[in-house]
Protein backbone atom coordinates (compact mmCIF):
# COMPACT_ATOMS: atom_id res chain seq x y z
CA UNK A 1 0.00 0.00 0.00
CA UNK A 2 1.05 3.56 -0.83
CA UNK A 3 2.34 5.18 2.32
CA UNK A 4 2.47 9.41 2.49
CA UNK A 5 4.73 10.92 5.04
CA UNK A 6 3.80 14.79 5.48
CA UNK A 7 0.85 16.92 7.10
CA UNK A 8 -1.48 18.67 4.83
CA UNK A 9 -0.02 21.12 6.71
CA UNK A 10 3.00 21.33 4.58
CA UNK A 11 3.80 20.28 0.82
CA UNK A 12 2.09 17.28 1.22
CA UNK A 13 -1.32 18.41 0.62
CA UNK A 14 -0.63 17.93 -3.61
CA UNK A 15 0.06 14.97 -2.89
CA UNK A 16 -3.19 14.25 -0.41
CA UNK A 17 -5.17 16.04 -3.46
CA UNK A 18 -3.71 13.54 -5.97
CA UNK A 19 -4.25 10.38 -4.33
CA UNK A 20 -7.73 12.12 -3.92
CA UNK A 21 -8.06 12.23 -7.67
CA UNK A 22 -7.08 8.92 -8.02
CA UNK A 23 -9.14 7.36 -5.36
CA UNK A 24 -6.69 5.01 -4.49
CA UNK A 25 -5.30 3.79 -0.86
CA UNK A 26 -3.23 5.03 1.28
CA UNK A 27 -1.59 5.33 5.11
CA UNK A 28 -0.73 8.40 5.88
CA UNK A 29 1.94 10.21 8.44
CA UNK A 30 0.65 13.19 9.52
CA UNK A 31 3.94 14.97 10.00
CA UNK A 32 4.99 18.53 10.01
CA UNK A 33 8.05 19.71 8.26
CA UNK A 34 10.59 19.74 10.72
CA UNK A 35 8.92 17.56 13.33
CA UNK A 36 11.08 15.22 15.61
CA UNK A 37 9.72 12.10 13.36
CA UNK A 38 11.64 13.60 10.25
CA UNK A 39 14.85 14.38 12.20
CA UNK A 40 15.26 10.28 12.73
CA UNK A 41 18.16 8.09 11.46
CA UNK A 42 15.19 6.30 9.84
CA UNK A 43 13.02 9.03 8.30
CA UNK A 44 16.68 10.27 6.87
CA UNK A 45 16.96 7.00 5.26
CA UNK A 46 14.05 7.66 3.36
CA UNK A 47 15.24 11.40 2.20
CA UNK A 48 18.60 12.36 2.73
CA UNK A 49 17.06 16.13 2.50
CA UNK A 50 14.59 15.56 5.58
CA UNK A 51 11.63 16.95 3.91
CA UNK A 52 8.22 15.91 3.41
CA UNK A 53 6.18 14.78 1.46
CA UNK A 54 7.99 11.58 1.06
CA UNK A 55 5.86 8.41 -0.26
CA UNK A 56 7.27 4.78 -0.21
CA UNK A 57 5.31 2.97 -2.53
CA UNK A 58 5.71 -0.97 -2.00
CA UNK A 59 9.19 -0.47 -1.91
CA UNK A 60 9.68 2.59 -4.04
CA UNK A 61 10.63 5.84 -2.59
CA UNK A 62 10.08 9.13 -3.46
CA UNK A 63 10.46 12.93 -2.38
CA UNK A 64 9.37 16.23 -3.93
CA UNK A 65 5.85 16.66 -4.27
CA UNK A 66 6.00 17.72 -7.79
CA UNK A 67 7.65 14.58 -8.85
CA UNK A 68 5.79 12.22 -6.36
CA UNK A 69 1.68 13.90 -8.13
CA UNK A 70 3.82 13.30 -11.91
CA UNK A 71 4.29 9.48 -10.69
CA UNK A 72 1.34 8.47 -9.06
CA UNK A 73 -0.66 10.14 -12.18
CA UNK A 74 1.30 8.47 -14.98
CA UNK A 75 1.81 5.07 -12.85
CA UNK A 76 -2.40 4.71 -12.27
CA UNK A 77 -2.99 5.56 -16.09
CA UNK A 78 -5.11 8.80 -14.97
CA UNK A 79 -6.29 10.89 -17.68
CA UNK A 80 -5.08 13.56 -14.91
CA UNK A 81 -1.62 12.56 -16.48
CA UNK A 82 -1.33 13.46 -20.65
CA UNK A 83 -0.89 10.88 -23.20
CA UNK A 84 -0.12 13.12 -26.01
CA UNK A 85 3.57 14.18 -25.33
CA UNK A 86 3.11 17.82 -26.11
CA UNK A 87 1.15 17.87 -23.43
CA UNK A 88 3.04 16.19 -21.12
CA UNK A 89 5.93 18.27 -21.43
CA UNK A 90 3.72 20.74 -20.68
CA UNK A 91 2.48 19.19 -17.12
CA UNK A 92 6.54 19.30 -16.95
CA UNK A 93 6.66 22.34 -17.95
CA UNK A 94 4.57 24.15 -15.50
CA UNK A 95 5.36 21.66 -12.76
CA UNK A 96 9.04 22.68 -12.64
CA UNK A 97 8.37 26.48 -13.62
CA UNK A 98 6.20 26.57 -10.72
CA UNK A 99 9.06 25.15 -8.39
CA UNK A 100 11.17 28.29 -9.82
CA UNK A 101 8.88 31.30 -10.14
CA UNK A 102 6.49 30.94 -6.97
CA UNK A 103 6.64 28.55 -4.74
CA UNK A 104 9.29 29.37 -1.92
CA UNK A 105 8.63 33.58 -3.16
CA UNK A 106 4.54 33.50 -2.68
CA UNK A 107 5.37 31.76 0.93
CA UNK A 108 7.96 34.72 1.58
CA UNK A 109 5.70 37.44 0.37
CA UNK A 110 2.71 35.99 2.56
CA UNK A 111 4.23 34.93 5.61
CA UNK A 112 6.06 38.33 5.93
CA UNK A 113 2.72 40.85 4.91
CA UNK A 114 0.29 38.52 7.08
CA UNK A 115 0.62 35.48 8.36
CA UNK A 116 3.68 36.22 10.65
CA UNK A 117 2.70 38.07 13.69
CA UNK A 118 3.34 41.27 12.86
CA UNK A 119 6.63 42.18 15.31
CA UNK A 120 8.12 38.73 12.62
CA UNK A 121 7.49 39.85 9.80
CA UNK A 122 10.22 41.46 7.23
CA UNK A 123 8.97 44.16 4.93
CA UNK A 124 12.10 43.88 3.19
CA UNK A 125 11.41 40.22 2.31
CA UNK A 126 8.09 40.87 1.15
CA UNK A 127 8.86 43.61 -0.65
CA UNK A 128 11.68 41.52 -2.79
CA UNK A 129 9.68 38.19 -2.77
CA UNK A 130 6.64 40.59 -4.41
CA UNK A 131 8.55 41.52 -7.41
CA UNK A 132 9.41 38.47 -8.25
CA UNK A 133 5.50 37.00 -7.58
CA UNK A 134 3.42 39.54 -9.25
CA UNK A 135 5.38 39.02 -12.91
CA UNK A 136 5.32 35.01 -12.39
CA UNK A 137 1.42 35.84 -11.60
CA UNK A 138 1.82 37.69 -15.27
CA UNK A 139 3.10 34.81 -17.45
CA UNK A 140 0.31 32.41 -15.80
CA UNK A 141 -2.25 35.04 -16.44
CA UNK A 142 -1.19 35.01 -20.10
CA UNK A 143 -1.01 31.50 -20.32
CA UNK A 144 -4.74 31.01 -19.31
CA UNK A 145 -5.65 33.82 -21.68
CA UNK A 146 -4.87 31.40 -24.57
CA UNK A 147 -6.48 28.06 -22.96
CA UNK A 148 -8.67 27.36 -19.96
CA UNK A 149 -6.03 24.44 -18.54
CA UNK A 150 -2.21 24.74 -18.75
CA UNK A 151 -1.50 21.14 -20.31
CA UNK A 152 -4.46 20.45 -22.81
CA UNK A 153 -7.86 20.55 -22.88
CA UNK A 154 -9.15 19.50 -19.37
CA UNK A 155 -7.76 20.07 -16.07
CA UNK A 156 -4.38 17.97 -15.73
CA UNK A 157 -1.94 17.25 -13.24
CA UNK A 158 -0.38 20.77 -14.94
CA UNK A 159 -3.36 22.14 -12.87
CA UNK A 160 -3.23 19.78 -10.11
CA UNK A 161 0.63 20.64 -9.25
CA UNK A 162 0.60 24.49 -9.80
CA UNK A 163 -3.07 25.45 -8.06
CA UNK A 164 -1.93 23.26 -5.15
CA UNK A 165 1.44 24.99 -4.32
CA UNK A 166 -0.71 28.07 -4.84
CA UNK A 167 -2.72 27.10 -1.94
CA UNK A 168 -1.66 30.45 -0.18
CA UNK A 169 -2.74 32.65 -3.12
CA UNK A 170 -6.52 31.76 -1.99
CA UNK A 171 -6.55 34.35 0.66
CA UNK A 172 -4.76 36.59 -1.70
CA UNK A 173 -6.54 39.49 -4.01
CA UNK A 174 -6.02 38.74 -7.68
CA UNK A 175 -8.13 41.20 -8.66
CA UNK A 176 -5.61 42.16 -10.50
CA UNK A 177 -5.14 38.50 -12.93
CA UNK A 178 -8.89 37.54 -13.03
CA UNK A 179 -7.98 34.68 -14.87
CA UNK A 180 -5.76 32.80 -12.71
CA UNK A 181 -8.81 33.46 -9.64
CA UNK A 182 -11.50 31.90 -11.88
CA UNK A 183 -9.11 28.66 -12.87
CA UNK A 184 -8.16 29.00 -9.04
CA UNK A 185 -11.27 28.62 -8.05
CA UNK A 186 -12.24 25.99 -10.57
CA UNK A 187 -9.20 23.81 -9.66
CA UNK A 188 -9.75 24.22 -6.16
CA UNK A 189 -14.01 23.17 -6.44
CA UNK A 190 -13.09 19.38 -7.36
CA UNK A 191 -14.30 17.63 -4.44
CA UNK A 192 -10.50 16.17 -4.42
CA UNK A 193 -9.15 19.94 -3.95
CA UNK A 194 -11.79 20.41 -1.18
CA UNK A 195 -10.85 17.56 0.87
CA UNK A 196 -7.52 17.96 1.04
CA UNK A 197 -8.09 21.51 1.86
CA UNK A 198 -10.00 20.68 4.55
CA UNK A 199 -7.42 18.18 6.09
CA UNK A 200 -5.32 21.85 6.08
CA UNK A 201 -7.48 23.54 7.32
CA UNK A 202 -8.75 21.53 10.15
Amino acid sequence: MLRIYGSARSRTIRVLWMVGELGIPYEQKDWLPRSPETRTPEFYALNPNGRVPVIDDDGFVLSESMAINLYLAKKHRSPLYPSDPKQEALAWQWSIWEIDRLDRQIVNYLRHSKEFPEAQRKPEIAETAWKEVAPALDVLETALTKSEWLAGPAFSVADLNVAAALYRALSMDLGKWPRIQAWLNRCWARPAAEKARAMREK
